[in-house]
């Protein structure tokens, strides 16, 4: 008889951002014809920019033609898109990234899951926390962890705890970790990473031969000066860590799916020579992956260049204002708030005595506004919620104004 795997089922019930819309449908049902305005997943709400949408329709219009269609691409990702990425970590950041470095994929999300597959299975894992929950449910169903216990915990794991008194940005784990998962502009917190506070965990790295997965994929929203925008302007990184990112929240391509991750050949790793795991990756991918979709790859290319950057630039802008009015909102009433400045997402402290979801339940009740309860980010969510500017502007004003008004 068959059997389901182990692993999946050591995963507490219900992924959250299903289980805050099975709530909001269950409210909506006791509820019939109110409204709930929407400030929790972090789902992009603006149109495509002009020069990005026209891009995408010219690969459309050559798909109808013998002569210029295209099927499958390079698993690796065009080489025109991976060129115009090193380019562009060149020119705005400052860093060098080999074109042959660059892996084009589906998004973000299925990078940060899968790049755990070319790991050994006994590695021992590093999370923040509160974290993106892919990063520790990845992990529980590749067979790295054990059971959750009643903290919402799960064995196995070294949790790296980020809170008020850090600033929500951890530090390196006292003991020894073989992969850490790492992710600024924080999700859900907001908070960024000084150069100094990503350098330490460079040197950890370094000293413990750790791998760093570092997910930069709100890196666009940073404003403060001196916070990096990617961990390769720190020196050394590109020895130890692999960046991933992704189209969706500065070009709008949620829906479209577009990503990228650095696996630089330089990496090392106690059990193969150098330039093992980027052979390793490049092998997954060409053995599970057929690449990315060839329109939506002409869209990131138009994205990167002069026209759709600052296209991007005008798109995050836009909701960064949100997150500067979702800001002021939740001070007005009295609120602690961290994030908003550099990042598109609010972490708000409950008011006290309430839980994350009292707080979910007390917003959609007197205010009918939907939020995400840090509770579902991790231990250390608890107590907090995180609002999402992604909303059009007159939304995220009725949205505000009805918690200011009705709290």
């Amino acid at each position: 008889m068959a059997e389901a795997n182990e692993n999946f089922l050591l995963l507490q019930s219900g992924y959250l951002f299903p289980e805050v819309a099975r709530r909001i449908r269950a409210w909506q049902s006791r509820h019939p014809g109110e409204e709930v305005m929407r400030l929790s997943i972090g789902n992009t709400t603006e149109p495509i920019t002009p020069s990005i949408a026209a891009a995408m329709k010219r690969k459309v219009d050559e798909l109808t033609s013998r002569e210029t269609y295209t099927g499958y691409g390079d698993e690796q990702g065009e080489t025109a898109l991976r060129e115009a990425l090193s380019r562009h970590y060149k020119r705005d950041y400052g860093v060098n990234i080999d074109t042959d470095d660059l892996f084009i994929s589906d998004g973000a999300k299925s990078d940060a899951a899968n790049i755990q597959s070319i790991f050994s299975r006994s590695s021992i894992i590093a999370v923040q926390n509160p974290a993106y929950p892919v990063y520790v449910d990845s992990n529980v169903a590749g067979g790295h962890t054990g059971a959750c216990d009643e903290s919402g915990r799960y064995k196995g794991l070294i949790y790296m705890d980020a809170d008020e008194e850090n600033g929500f940005v951890c530090t390196p784990p006292r003991e020894h970790a073989d992969l850490i998962y790492l992710c600024f502009p924080n999700n859900p917190t907001g908070a960024v990473a000084t150069k100094e506070q990503l350098r330490a965990f460079v040197d950890y790295a370094h000293r413990e031969n750790a791998v760093i997965i570092f997910d930069a994929a709100y890196c666009e929203y940073i404003q403060s000066e001196g916070i990096p925008r990617t961990i390769y302007e720190v020196e050394g990184a590109e020895d130890c860590a692999i960046e991933i990112n992704s189209f969706s929240k500065n070009a709008g391509f949620t829906g479209v799916r577009l990503g990228w991750s650095v696996v630089p050949k330089s990496i090392r790793v106690s059990n193969a020579e150098e330039g093992a795991i980027h052979r390793l990756w490049n092998r997954r991918q060409c053995t599970f992956f057929n690449g990315a979709s060839n329109i939506a790859q002409a869209g990131g290319i138009a994205a990167l260049a002069p026209e759709g950057r600052e296209e991007c630039s005008r798109l995050v802008s836009y909701y960064k204002e949100n997150a500067g009015i979702i800001s002021q909102g939740m001070k007005a009433i009295g609120l602690s708030v961290t994030g908003g400045v550099d990042s598109p997402y609010v972490w708000t402290r409950c008011p006290e005595g309430l839980s994350s979801w009292d707080f979910f339940d007390l917003l959609l009740d007197k205010a009918h506004v939907a939020v995400t309860p840090g509770s579902g980010f991790g231990s250390a969510g608890e107590g907090y919620v995180r609002i999402s500017a992604y909303g059009h502007r007159e939304d995220v004003i009725r949205a505000v104004d009805s918690i200011t008004e009705n709290l």
